[in-house]
């Protein structure tokens, strides 16, 4: 159910995405900070794209690249007091060195969100044949976004809750230091305040995107060795 690219396509397209991720790892469009709170993105869109384009196995190896930019991220340039839950090179507050955890939290939400892109677009293309593709594409990059937000937050909370509450009780922020622990109420509270709003712009970006590469696709020769 996805476009009939061939292999060498489906590589290109994988690059040029990758690029795409790399250009907004660097830059404020990909990753809007928020201090004591974390980070936006919008680096799942195109790995959403991407899925829905070429399958699951793409899918994954973009969510891989997703992963991989935001563990340079918490790395290298940011700012957000969680950053140590996604890099195995940023010290867990109260300890001198960094987790392995950061590596499974950077890494495995970002690739299932390429995969199961995929897999929901595809279902529901599958059997409810008679939606227009762009409602599939929506449906699928709204489920993957919002999968993505809940399984990071409640691995952040369930993992790294209390060395994230030590670093805001660090804060500066007299109303943080004043009120450092992470509690599940702030975990929904940032669910909402950030996870939706990234799966309503997954779910306006998404479908239009890949609505004019179907229409190009549809006019592009087949080939054999189509993914």
């Amino acid at each position: 159910m996805t476009v009939k690219l061939s292999k060498l396509q489906c590589l290109t397209l994988t690059a040029m995405i990758g690029a795409i991720i790399a250009i907004l790892t660097f830059t404020p469009l990909g990753f809007p900070q928020i201090p004591l709170i974390g980070s936006a993105t919008v680096i799942h869109i195109p790995v959403i794209i991407g899925a829905v384009l070429m399958g699951p196995k793409y899918g994954a190896i973009l969510g891989f690249m997703f992963g991989l930019s935001s563990m340079i991220a918490a790395t290298t340039i940011s700012i957000a007091l969680n950053r140590f839950a996604f890099s195995p090179f940023v010290p867990v507050p109260g300890t001198d060195s960094g987790s392995l955890w950061a590596i499974f939290i950077a890494f495995v939400p970002r690739i299932l969100i390429g995969v199961i892109a995929a897999l929901v677009y595809s279902v529901i293309v599958k059997f409810a044949s008679k939606l227009h593709k762009s409602i599939a594409v929506t449906i699928a990059a709204g489920i993957a976004s919002m999968a993505n937000t809940l399984m990071v937050l409640n691995l952040l909370y369930f993992i790294f809750r209390e060395p994230w509450s030590l670093a805001r009780a660090g804060s500066a922020n007299a109303e943080v230091a004043a009120n450092p622990q992470i509690t599940y109420t702030f975990i929904t509270s940032t669910i909402v305040g950030f996870g939706i709003p990234e799966a309503i712009a997954a779910m306006i970006i998404a479908p239009a995107v890949c609505l004019a590469i179907f229409a190009v696709a549809k006019r592009m020769p087949q080939k054999k060795g189509t993914v």
